[in-house]
């Protein structure tokens, strides 16, 4: 027997497999086709203090090993999970961890004075990638002390495991880190998606209603590996990596550069099963090795 257990501050995992958030609804979208109680945890979508109806459409697009989305946060808000969305998925024997956003640092905080008390919920995940409206729509992820501000402020509010999620589209990602790290983060997940555009050369119009949006898919992997490794040896909390895990194998490569535990996202669309199958892909690889815990995966690149 192996274990797969890792942990994440005090969130203890019963592996290192996690879905991202928007990519796998509040969990229960995907009950047909996983048994969530094999996850280590799940992300449910991006939630908001207020509704959301999003970006028009259209909103995602296929690219060469990807895709872009511009779906905009589309939520119902944190009273409407509480009320109806977390009675459905509390009972469930995994990790349920809700990705937190706002337009402005109080924001941020109502929604996770809301979640604090909910007795399932041992984690959010703060999503810093967001338009900040008081700071005439910069990201709090694109600046020290923008994240640092959001981070310190949320942390002060919020007693239990909080996780930071970074944008890549810094010039020096693990600066963010050590500032989210420095104002009370206990773990970093990287990477959001890439800003991208796409062309309709037949219109000669962006396919998105937004122009730009996100990019994710297999195509940023590499890119997300490098980064998960650089933040990896830059701060002592733990990282969450993520972009572009398609099977076991990518999920691996992840944790031996760095990640404590990995996020599944656009795999999810290709194949809904894909996360258990990375499950039994890094228990195999670890009986295959001789490896007795998957904490010894952990930045285990050899040099």
């Amino acid at each position: 027997m192996v274990d797969l257990s890792v942990n994440i501050g005090n969130l203890k995992l019963k592996n290192p497999v996690l879905t991202a958030s928007g990519t796998f609804g509040y969990g229960e979208e995907y009950a047909d086709f996983v048994d969530l109680n094999r996850l280590g945890g799940f992300i449910v979508k991006g939630t908001t203090l207020n509704h959301r109806e999003g970006n028009p459409y259209p909103r995602m697009v296929e690219t060469p090993s990807g895709m872009l989305n511009a779906v905009g946060l589309q939520n119902k808000g944190v009273d409407y999970f509480i009320n109806e969305i977390y009675p459905r998925i509390k009972d469930v024997d995994s990790q349920v961890i809700v990705n937190v956003s706002g337009a402005c640092i109080e924001d941020y905080v109502q929604v996770c004075e809301k979640l604090a008390p909910l007795e399932k919920i041992e984690a959010v995940e703060i999503n810093i990638s967001c338009p900040n409206v008081k700071q005439g729509g910069m990201a709090f992820g694109t600046t020290c002390a923008g994240a640092e501000s959001v981070t310190k402020a949320i942390r002060e509010a919020y007693g239990k495991t909080m996780i930071v999620k970074l944008s890549p589209n810094v010039t020096d990602i693990t600066e963010i880190a050590r500032a989210v790290e420095t104002a009370g983060a206990d773990a970093v997940s990287l990477t959001n998606t890439f800003l991208g555009m796409a062309i309709n050369v037949d219109t000669q119009r962006p396919y998105l209603s937004t122009i730009t949006g996100g990019l994710s898919g297999a195509c940023i992997r590499p890119i997300a590996v490098r980064m998960v490794w650089q933040v990896a040896n830059a701060v002592k909390i733990p990282v969450v990596g993520l972009g572009g895990i398609m099977n076991g194998r990518d999920a691996v490569e992840f944790m031996l550069a760095g990640a404590t535990a990995v996020q599944v996202g656009t795999a999810n669309f290709v194949d809904p099963a894909v996360t258990v199958k990375i499950v039994d892909y890094i228990e195999d690889y670890m009986k295959r090795h001789g490896i007795e815990s998957a904490k010894d995966l952990i930045g285990a690149m050899k040099k």
